[in-house]
């Protein structure tokens, strides 16, 4: 049974998050201790609210220095959501105390362009061939709930990624393209909420639990 830690640092829908991996096997902790985090063979990093809030909240952690000393080793790293978002280099948010993002992925995150905002409900993705999150679910929907995304992908070449290949990028459409998920060598995030998407969402965490 492989051990993963939800990462428990104020934000995030964290109790549906633990039950949709234990459905899918997984030994769960909520915890926000570092040691068990770097320890853990994966780490979910969910996340709702604003951008600015949650960045503080993960620093408040430690999580910055968890999360890279786990890329570094080659140890799986998950975002969610907002823990999605935090892992690029900023956000257009509106805050009264703004906060850079982690900057594992250079981009901004900045308001969806449609006119209804928030996005809120079911879009199907537009994933990559071959895709190990998306192994076998490709063509189903995923449930969003969000106001800002990344718009534009600006990683482009292996060497950028530090991984020896080029990320593998989903997209999902709310008035306009955005980023609904990256898979990065150990490094993986969605925007959508995989434990809120019902049977495709389970075999998402499937396939990432594979992974581990």
């Amino acid at each position: 049974m492989k051990r993963v830690v939800v990462l428990d640092y104020g934000f995030g829908n964290v109790r549906s998050a633990c039950r949709a991996l234990e459905r899918v096997g997984a030994d769960v902790a909520l915890t926000s201790d570092s040691a068990a985090a770097l320890d853990a063979d994966g780490l979910v990093v969910p996340g709702v609210g604003n951008f600015h809030a949650c960045v503080a909240g993960l620093r408040s952690v430690g999580a910055p220095r968890v999360i890279d000393r786990r890329l570094a080793g080659g140890r799986a790293v998950l975002g969610i959501c907002v823990g999605m978002q935090v892992l690029f280099d900023g956000s257009t948010e509106p805050s009264p105390h703004p906060e850079p993002g982690l900057g594992e992925w250079p981009g901004t995150v900045a308001r969806l362009a449609a006119p209804v905002v928030p996005h809120m409900g079911w879009s199907e993705v537009e994933a990559p061939g071959p895709s190990r999150l998306f192994a076998g679910i490709g063509d189903q929907r995923f449930y969003f709930v969000h106001s800002y995304a990344v718009r534009d992908w600006v990683m482009a070449t292996p060497a950028e990624a530090g991984s020896g290949v080029a990320p593998q990028v989903t997209y999902a459409t709310h008035g306009h393209r955005f980023v609904a998920a990256v898979e990065n060598g150990p490094l993986s995030a969605t925007q959508f909420h995989p434990e809120k998407s019902a049977d495709a969402g389970l075999a998402l965490l499937t396939n990432w639990m594979e992974t581990l």
